[in-house]
């Protein structure tokens, strides 16, 4: 008699085939690929001013590059303001620019953060120089980089809005704004079912011309004979779009737009809000009294940090309210003379835009006439500092001002591209930063063994003090 077998139970051969099949997760990653986690409670930043990037960076081995790279890479935050868009060219140039419209191969963006850099501002003279697809597609590129982007956006409430990085220290805050742009390029509020302009975050601001009394009814009386309008004697003149007033010493006054000035204030309090550590990026080439009035107004209301750049060198540094105020940080790359393409626009003033033998460098040999004016002999253009500030919880620990050239003198296929600066070169920056932050009251001193600058900070109230 055949004795029927039972059949064996499925489960430990599904079980088996599940188990060949499945693929656990990875698991979190457990280090810090960018070696940024002190794990010490401090919390520091590196600080820069303008990037205008062309050409890749990380195929340079020089140790002061390098040496500069792991600086940047070392800091629980890096920022640098992108002066130049991200494109192939399927915008159209805008009808007016910031100067040079300003382009880089999309690919780029991510050499800025092979070198470190983890948030960028967009709000400056270039923003709109492709127009709103031109913004769009910077944007786009940066972040897919892997880069916080702020200053640029659909309406002016995106274009304000403050933009966030965790970190393992701390969460920071990005806002960015700008006092120099083409007005086709600042962004608008949308109203009553009509859409926002796409654009940046604009810091507008007057200026006023003050002159000595004599001089101004002098120049009534020459308004008066060319058959213009004028106001009474001894009131205020608008001539050609410029206000007029008597006064001493003469000057140029400027101040913020107020509503711009509080709007830009509720972001910053805001984020303040939700953040550990707020920088505020104001992009200015006019350095005049209303950026020092918008800078403190951004630490009262709760920046830890305003960062200015704009001029293309550095200005002076303010320590307010135990907050680091950096009016300019000039340039941390710049590149500009290495752009592949230019639009017939840049070409056209200097008579060469329906020459089709001229090109690139032919446009630059004309700008500079052959390198003897303008970015080319202004030694003070690549020289710069990258600015670390160490906080202890809400106390600026220490302030240390990095030294580095751009390469003054070099040809323009190597310039651009930052080192940090050999002692000579170093010393010359630093004294250069302390001679322009005195009016502040700020103190800098050199230290020669680190070849660095170190702003002198007040030593904390103890406890019980008044």
């Amino acid at each position: 008699m055949l004795t029927r077998r039972r059949p064996s139970s499925p489960r430990p051969f599904l079980a088996a085939v599940l188990l060949a099949l499945w693929t656990p997760a990875p698991a979190l990653p457990q280090a810090d690929p960018s070696g940024k986690l002190s794990g010490n409670g401090t919390f520091t930043m590196a600080l820069t001013g303008d990037a205008i990037i062309t050409r890749a960076i990380s195929p340079f081995k020089e140790p002061a590059f390098l040496e500069l790279m792991e600086l940047v890479r070392s800091a629980d935050v890096s920022f640098t303001n992108l002066e130049v868009l991200f494109h192939d060219y399927e915008p159209s140039p805008a009808s007016q620019s910031g100067g040079t419209y300003m382009r880089a191969e999309p690919k780029l963006a991510k050499e800025l953060v092979w070198a470190g850099f983890d948030m960028v501002s967009m709000a400056n003279n270039h923003t709109g120089d492709y127009g709103y697809d031109g913004m769009r597609l910077t944007r786009s590129h940066a972040e897919s980089a892997g880069l916080v982007t702020a200053g640029a956006g659909e309406d002016l409430y995106e274009a304000r809005e403050a933009r966030f990085l965790e970190t393992h220290e701390g969460r920071v805050a990005l806002i960015s704004a700008s006092s120099t742009f083409s007005d086709a390029s600042r962004a608008g509020a949308p109203r009553g079912g009509v859409r926002g302009r796409p654009g940046l975050n604009p810091l507008r601001f007057t200026s006023t011309q003050v002159v000595l009394p004599a001089h101004l009814e002098e120049m009534r009386g020459v308004l008066l004979k060319m058959g213009q309008r004028v106001t009474e004697p001894g009131q205020p003149l608008s001539v050609f779009g410029t206000r007029v007033e008597a006064g001493e010493p003469a000057r140029v006054r400027t101040e913020p737009n107020a509503d711009d000035l509080q709007a830009i204030a509720d972001v910053v309090r805001n984020a303040k809000a939700l953040a550990d550590f707020v920088i505020v990026s104001i992009h200015a080439h006019n350095q005049g009294d209303y950026l020092k009035v918008f800078a403190r107004a951004m630490v009262d209301a709760g920046a830890t940090v305003v960062v200015g750049h704009g001029p293309h060198h550095l200005t002076g540094i303010e320590i307010y309210k135990g907050r680091p105020i950096f009016y300019s940080l000039g340039d941390f790359i710049f590149q500009n003379e290495t752009l592949l393409r230019l639009p017939y626009d840049n070409y056209e003033p200097y008579g060469i835009a329906d020459d089709m033998g001229k090109w690139v460098a032919d446009f630059n040999a004309s700008r500079y006439r052959n390198e003897t004016t303008g970015f080319p002999v202004n030694r003070e253009i690549w020289e710069s500092v990258v600015a670390m500030p160490t906080w202890d919880g809400g106390r600026l620990l220490s302030l240390e001002l990095h030294p580095i050239t751009l390469g003054f003198g070099r040809p323009a296929a190597v310039r651009g591209r930052p080192l940090l600066a050999d002692r000579e070169l170093g010393r010359k920056i630093i004294q250069d930063l302390i001679d322009r932050s005195s009016p502040y009251g700020t103190t800098i001193e050199w230290d020669a063994a680190r070849g660095i600058g170190v702003v002198r900070l007040s030593p904390p109230p103890r406890p019980g003090s008044p």
